[in-house]
């Protein structure tokens, strides 16, 4: 298992939701991205998981809502991957992956489009 520090990794998080294109960005709503080092224990190998309400299922009821959570698993994406390279790209596919659940996005489309 490659090693990257909890600090370096939070780095990599926000360095990843940095390169999502504004015009997107802009939609991103009431949302936590946090990174936890393990994933929970029923499912160890999950990278990324969203978890709210996504933007397409959003309707008037949608008032002073708790924020929606997007969760980052260190451990498991160090456990994958060889080089550092590979951390970075995980990190960004990944993140990508989970904010594309925010917008209604899943799994079966991001397969598709090579994100999943």
């Amino acid at each position: 298992m490659i090693d990257v520090s909890p600090e370096r990794f939070e780095q990599l998080v926000e360095a990843a939701v940095n390169v999502i294109p504004e015009d997107l960005a802009r939609y991103i709503d009431n949302v936590a991205i946090v990174v936890e080092d393990d994933a929970p224990a029923e499912d160890p190998h999950l990278l990324g998981l969203y978890e709210g309400v996504p933007l397409t299922a959003r309707g008037s009821w949608y008032i002073a809502a708790m924020p929606d959570r997007i969760r980052i698993f260190r451990l498991p994406i160090l456990r994958m991957c060889q080089s550092q390279a590979e951390v970075v790209r995980e990190v960004y596919i990944t993140v990508v992956h989970e904010i594309a659940h925010h917008f209604g996005i899943d799994d079966a489309t991001l397969h598709d489009l090579g994100v999943g």
